[in-house]
């Protein structure tokens, strides 16, 4: 996790979704790691689909990663460490090591936030689900590391 320097997402609802919010982005990550605390400071462009081609709309965000014998736990810290929103606890999957769920969804509002991690040699997946009374979104990031030349969705 300490390898990671960009990103990439594409971000498609599906079958009930209201929002319209099809598209893809891209960013570089700035880490900072302190004990079992990683955040990652996310910058970058996103593109709607339905949008001029040449239309981008900037993006920044913080993630905490913090680290546990059972689990992670991912907070949204976007405004601000003392404002950190917890979104959810990754545990490991029944099945493989190299795969986190999450143990519950994070309720906002009407929606519910869950995600599934997948770790491979360049980096790792992280694919959102996000489903309420006007949402049915899947995102899908792409976390690489330094040293990957390529995308590799």
């Amino acid at each position: 996790m300490l390898t990671i320097q960009r990103f990439y997402f594409l971000s498609a609802p599906e079958d009930g979704s209201k929002t319209d919010w099809a598209g893809r982005g891209e960013g570089s990550v700035r880490i900072e790691h302190d004990g079992d605390i990683v955040r990652f400071y996310e910058s970058g462009h996103f593109a709607l689909q339905s949008a001029q081609p040449s239309q981008t709309i900037p993006f920044s965000n913080v993630y905490r990663w913090s680290f546990f014998a059972d689990r992670v736990s991912l907070h949204h810290e976007r405004r601000g460490a003392d404002a950190a929103v917890w979104l959810f606890d990754l545990v490991t999957s029944d099945n493989d090591g190299d795969v986190l769920i999450s143990d519950q969804a994070h309720v906002c509002v009407d929606d519910l936030y869950a995600a599934r991690l997948t770790i491979d040699s360049d980096g790792f997946h992280l694919d959102w689900t996000i489903t309420g009374p006007r949402k049915n979104e899947r995102l899908h990031y792409r976390y690489l590391a330094a040293s990957t030349t390529s995308e590799q969705s």
